[in-house]
């Protein structure tokens, strides 16, 4: 094969890694999903105690430590905001589990997108409390570089020695999805024959919570945190924050057949579309979410009844849970009472940036496995929240075409649909 190929159209993945309340590592995280287990516990990252909100879905026992290389050092971590950490070891996991060779050719041709919602928000607040304290020389030099978006793809591109395209999205709760999307497009066109694609968030800290707690948006279930997110549930009352990362490598198919790559599945199909009506909630009949699933069905020229799982936004808010199932109502039609919708926020949580990457990794695993994860703390479902959401325990059923739905503040919609590679 002549390097770079020829694209051949079709886009691949690879490899898979990820950090999450669930554990790191593919093998630690599935198996817990598939068992429904919640990650979600009271916060211990920060005093919760002056908070509405006093739960959340922390990464537990992770070590920056771990993953230190001959171009990732103590000194380069310690300086970093943890949404870098996260990703940079999500990353690691994933060119690993490809099995790819990193070959001159090769890294000219290998990008990386990973996208975050918020970034550093953490070092941010650090070295703003130096400016309120009246020594605003305490700034760390370091701080505008680890705090700005673009540092994971940055970080991850330095440490590999990836020269090919690198970039960021910042689109909210859409943002791990409009990552992979943008990548898979990037291939598709012939901008690189892989890509790193993913997202990651650790806003889990004062200034985070503090400022979703001003919106109203996140659970005051602080009494019961394993069951605070509770996607569909009538007695459902706002999301649970969490944090994490998950990277894919994304591949020209033909390049990975010529390999002999692992692959696990296939994208075949990316919609995105704006709400254009409000800051932070969705439109009442979801016409922006039911736009970014059909031009995803287009795009992959799929017909609606050909979906068999949908892992949905599902974020166990008033509002958006019963959005969504009027979009695939109104998308499906009759269909959307055949396939099955499960919202896995119920067990970790709502990863805000990394959350599309995350769930885009559960779809396809799901495929692999055959088995559809459940949406627990289920128990009594809103009227309105009328389909097969998989209450509470795993389903299994063979699955050809599974769809991720991702949402954001800002009126951002991104649907994605993957295949058995």
């Amino acid at each position: 094969m002549s390097f770079p190929p020829e694209p051949s159209g079709r886009v691949v993945v690879t490899g898979v890694g990820a950090v999450t309340p669930l554990g790191t590592g593919v093998d630690v995280f599935w198996p817990r999903v598939v068992a429904g287990e919640s990650g979600v516990r009271r916060i211990t990252n920060i005093d919760p105690t002056p908070y509405a909100t006093q739960v959340a879905a922390e990464v537990p026992d992770f070590n920056i430590e771990d993953w230190y290389c001959e171009n990732f050092e103590k000194k380069d971590a310690r300086r970093m905001d943890k949404f870098i950490h996260f990703a940079i070891a999500s990353a690691r996991q994933a060119l690993d589990d490809s099995g790819i060779e990193l070959t001159e050719d090769l890294r000219n041709e290998f990008g990386v997108l990973i996208g975050t919602g918020v970034g550093g928000l953490g070092i941010m607040y650090d070295n703003t409390a130096f400016i309120h304290g009246g020594k605003p020389d305490r700034v760390s030099p370091f701080f505008v570089p680890y705090m700005i978006a673009d540092m994971a793809s940055g970080m991850v591109s330095i440490i590999n020695d990836l020269r090919g395209p690198n970039h960021t999205v910042v689109s909210a709760c859409s943002t791990g999805a409009n990552a992979i999307g943008d990548s898979y497009e990037m291939i598709k066109r012939g901008d690189a024959v892989a890509m790193l694609a993913g997202g990651t968030e650790a806003a889990i800290n004062d200034i985070g919570i503090a400022g979703f707690c001003a919106c109203r948006a996140m659970t005051n279930r602080n009494d019961e945190p394993l069951r605070a997110s509770r996607p569909f549930d009538v007695d459902r009352d706002g999301f649970v924050m969490g944090e994490g990362s998950a990277v894919l490598v994304l591949e020209d198919r033909d390049h990975a057949i010529a390999r002999g790559a692992k692959i696990y599945a296939e994208i075949i199909g990316y919609g995105m579309s704006a709400d254009a009506y409000h800051i932070t909630s969705p439109h009442p009949e979801g016409r922006g979410a039911a736009k970014s699933m059909t031009m995803a069905l287009r795009k992959a020229k799929l017909q609606p009844e050909q979906i068999d799982y949908i892992n949905a936004h599902g974020t166990s808010t008033p509002v958006g849970d019963p959005m969504e199932v009027s979009a695939v109502k109104k998308v499906f039609g009759d269909h959307a009472y055949k396939l099955a919708m499960s919202s896995t926020k119920s067990m970790h949580g709502h990863t805000l940036g990394a959350a599309g990457a995350i769930e885009s990794l559960i779809c396809i695993l799901a495929m692999r496995d055959g088995v559809m994860p459940p949406t627990i703390n289920l128990e009594n479902p809103d009227p309105a929240c009328d389909l097969n959401h998989v209450p509470n325990v795993a389903q299994k059923r063979e699955l050809t075409y599974v769809l991720n739905n991702s949402f954001g503040f800002g009126g951002h919609n991104v649907s994605l649909i993957m295949t058995k590679g």
